[in-house]
């Protein structure tokens, strides 16, 4: 009979390295929430709440690709251009984008509270884009599956 202890210790030791990255990644995440909500806390005034909304996730989107190329994913030494790169991170993420934003969109819409405290509704986007944008990342972005095409 398989002792749980080892198959657990196994595991945890067989996905460290992903562990890591999540942990990182996740990390990064934090730091772009909080840029994305300063964001749209400071445009807000000036362009609307749907604008800087928009702005904050593009603005904090670019500084999490730059962060997580730099440290989460440094060991992929990918030969494709930056510009390249970055725009497979926007385009994989679409579907994180589409997660975090309708949710935020959505409790704009269902709670005045989520209108009132914006981070609220922020923190409930950038969770639920969170696991897809790590996997897309993982496996579309952070590669050097498209060296060769670029």
């Amino acid at each position: 009979m398989i002792n749980p202890k080892i198959l657990l210790r196994q595991t945890f030791f067989k996905h460290r390295a992903l562990l890591v990255q999540f942990i990182k990644f996740g990390m990064v995440g934090s730091s772009g929430l909080l840029i994305d909500t300063l964001t749209v806390y400071m445009l807000r005034p000036y362009i609307g709440l749907t604008f800087a909304t928009i702005a904050g996730y593009f603005i904090a989107a670019s500084s999490n690709w730059i962060v997580n190329r730099l440290w989460t994913f440094h060991t992929v030494k990918a030969d494709h251009s930056l510009l390249s790169q970055w725009l497979r991170f926007i385009a994989t993420n679409s579907m994180g984008f589409c997660l975090n934003r309708g949710t935020v969109f959505l409790l704009f819409f269902l709670s005045n509270t989520c209108r009132q405290h914006i981070y609220i509704a922020l923190i409930a986007g950038a969770i639920m884009g969170m696991l897809a944008n790590f996997n897309l990342s993982r496996k579309l972005v952070y590669t050097d599956l498209f060296s060769k095409n670029d």
